[in-house]
């Protein structure tokens, strides 16, 4: 198997065999047969789930290079919040508004955007175990499940951890309108002082924002009960798939 493809050529099958399992998972047809679905979780919205997931968290493999290239940039900031928190101490209006919760909300924002890469790493595990199992892309659903079952449990639940921090933050609408203009606060920032931040450091904050603004879309003129429902069934579903795959 490695002398017919390359381990980033299976990992581009792997990406493109996730992103199956996405699109199938979120077929609203589906989903209103087997679940007493919530009534704002109408087949509109459950395209506006499918499709952030698609284009956000796992992009296809055409856009990764670009993605992981401005996440790595990122990754030291994620790890370290203080450096972009000393960007922000000489911005009055910010303290002023926000005061002593301004570390607070970045860390929710920055921990939020973690989701990415723990996705790219839950994609890295699945190559793994394509390579164990010695089977050809491409990939197809089954594959990927069966992949996915060879997992260990610590990897999965980091895995689910993650995608419910991101929800947790998106649903949250008044801490994510003030991720959303401290981010866009910081870019603007790092952007007058291009001695000091790279072009590649605005981009991964300027993705981030994209990643958090077009979530946001996704609870996006509910009532707050809908909301509710929206952010318990998402999380519900995504728990129910992985513990069917080892029930």
């Amino acid at each position: 198997m490695n002398k017919k493809h390359t381990q980033k050529e299976i990992l581009a099958e792997v990406i493109l065999g996730y992103r199956k399992v996405i699109k199938d998972r979120y077929q609203y047809d589906t989903l209103h047969q087997k679940y007493d679905l919530p009534p704002f979780f109408t087949a509109a919205r459950i395209s506006l789930f499918r499709d952030y997931f698609l284009d956000y968290i796992y992009p296809p493999p055409a856009k990764r290079a670009e993605l992981d290239e401005a996440f790595q940039s990122l990754d030291g900031y994620i790890q370290q919040p203080k450096k972009l928190l000393r960007i922000l101490l000489d911005s009055g209006r910010l303290i002023f508004k926000y005061g002593r919760h301004l570390p607070k909300i970045l860390s929710a924002g920055l921990k939020a955007l973690r989701s990415f890469r723990t996705a790219t790493q839950f994609e890295n595990k699945l190559v793994e175990q394509a390579i164990l199992s010695e089977i050809l892309p491409p990939y197809s659903i089954e594959h990927i499940n069966a992949f996915t079952t060879q997992l260990s449990k610590q990897d999965l639940e980091a895995f689910i951890d993650s995608s419910q921090n991101l929800f947790e933050t998106l649903h949250d609408r008044v801490l994510v309108k003030k991720i959303i203009e401290i981010v866009e606060h910081l870019i603007a920032k790092m952007q007058k002082r291009p001695d000091v931040y790279t072009a590649l450091d605005i981009k991964g904050l300027t993705i981030g924002s994209a990643i958090i603004k077009n979530g946001d879309l996704l609870f996006d003129q509910l009532p707050k009960e809908g909301q509710q429902q929206l952010f318990d069934f998402v999380i519900h579903l995504e728990q129910e798939v992985l513990d069917d795959l080892f029930s």
